[in-house]
């Protein structure tokens, strides 16, 4: 029988990688014309080379409520077709891109999709 791995992250690095979403997501909407995107990608980066963790942002992604990655709050009272429209904490990943263990469950919340209604 095998055993599931465990990974035990610093709550300060965990942190670290949400503040570095925030950061990221405020560039997006606020722009970045002092090119700190850059900076940003450095220190993802490092955190990915250097210990083989990194984040994902699911906003726009389609949920079910099988998916295990999420911690989702429904937006409205549809159920049907929902979609992730806020994320307020990224999932957090370890290992590589293509094979990853989450050690952190995205927050996020999800609404009705347009589509949902056009039945």
């Amino acid at each position: 029988m095998t055993q599931a791995w465990a990974v035990d992250i610093p709550k300060w690095v965990l942190q670290m990688l949400n503040n570095l979403h925030e950061i990221d997501k405020k560039l997006v909407l606020h722009g970045d014309s002092g090119n700190a995107r850059r900076n940003v990608e450095k220190i993802r980066d490092t955190f990915s080379e250097g210990f083989g963790l990194f984040y994902e942002d699911p906003l726009g992604q389609e949920f079910k409520e099988t998916r295990t990655d999420l911690d989702a709050t429904i937006s409205g009272s549809e159920t049907e077709c929902l979609v992730v429209v806020e994320v307020i904490k990224p999932i957090i990943r370890y290992g590589e891109v293509a094979f990853s263990r989450v050690v952190q469950k995205g927050v996020v919340v999800v609404e009705a999709s347009i589509r949902s209604g056009e039945k």
